[in-house]
């Protein structure tokens, strides 16, 4: 028992300093983090076609990671086009008033039924169409089905569906050059001018490289661009990004700027370490 008293008392002054440390850490998470979780939720973060379809991307990802592929492959596979298509169809016989009845619940039955697991809110709209029918839907709430907007989603998406299908992009490639020029060409037409009054226009000689950057809006970024914080460049095939030990990024030919004798020290940390050590990387 003595043995066992000594052996305590040896360990707690030992480890009073670290008692004291440990103490405190849960003071400084209370301190510096916020505990009402509900505020970190926002309904808006997926809102919209582009993000829901990132957000589906993301899962069909993690299933071929998981090595699901049944699984990833049936969600890749599930377009709504077929059951727009259908429901199209449905409100074309539904419009005709109580003559198309029979007509339009044999065609709902035959069509409808395999969508109604994936499109239930929707097709039960659908079947809610048929209560108005003496009267018209024209004046019942579902009235926004008869909208004319849906033929151009349809449209829209039947076209992203076949250039996916064929390997082509939506918008037409000269369509985009001809917009990016007249959304550039104003601007450019400006700086000429700044640059013939001040007589250095001799600077605008690089063909690769445009002398003011031109925003073409969300529409117009296909690929996301880097730009070497040490020599404000933007990355070429000739002089990409490089990942260094540290995890900073910069470009090859900052990378060659800053070697000395094969050491390297980070602009940013700075961490010690050896230039072929980076890596490339790629966006």
């Amino acid at each position: 028992m003595t043995k066992a008293r000594d052996t305590v008392a040896r360990l707690a002054t030992d480890h009073r300093e670290l008692h004291s440390t440990v103490s405190k850490v849960g003071k400084a998470i209370d301190r510096n983090f916020i505990a009402d979780f509900a505020s970190t939720s926002r309904e808006d973060v997926f809102a919209g076609a582009e993000k829901t379809h990132l957000l589906n991307q993301v899962i069909c990802q993690h299933f071929y990671r998981q090595g699901m592929l049944d699984i990833a492959d049936e969600l890749a596979a599930n377009s709504s086009l077929e059951f727009k298509l259908h429901r199209l169809q449905f409100i074309r016989l539904v419009q005709e008033g109580p003559s198309k009845q029979s007509e339009a619940i044999t065609y709902a039955r035959k069509h409808l039924t395999q969508f109604v697991n994936r499109h239930e809110k929707e097709v039960q709209s659908l079947m809610g169409t048929l209560l108005y029918l003496p009267n018209g839907i024209q004046s019942s709430p579902y009235s926004h089905l008869l909208d004319p907007m849906l033929w151009l989603d349809i449209h829209d998406v039947f076209t992203k569906e076949a250039c996916t299908l064929l390997g082509l992009s939506v918008d037409s490639p000269l369509s985009v050059c001809i917009n990016a020029g007249i959304t550039a060409l104003p601007a450019l037409l400006n700086i000429k001018q700044v640059m013939q009054q001040r007589q250095v226009s001799g600077i605008w000689s690089g063909k690769d490289e445009l002398p003011i950057e031109i925003d073409l809006g969300k529409q117009g970024r296909y690929h996301s661009v880097f730009a070497c914080p040490i020599l404000r460049q933007q990355s070429t095939e000739n002089n990409p990004p490089m990942k260094l030990v540290c995890g900073h990024v910069i470009s090859r030919d900052a990378l060659n700027k800053l070697t000395n004798a094969n050491k390297l020290k980070c602009p940013y940390c700075p961490v010690d370490q050896n230039p072929e050590d980076a890596r490339l990387i790629y966006f």
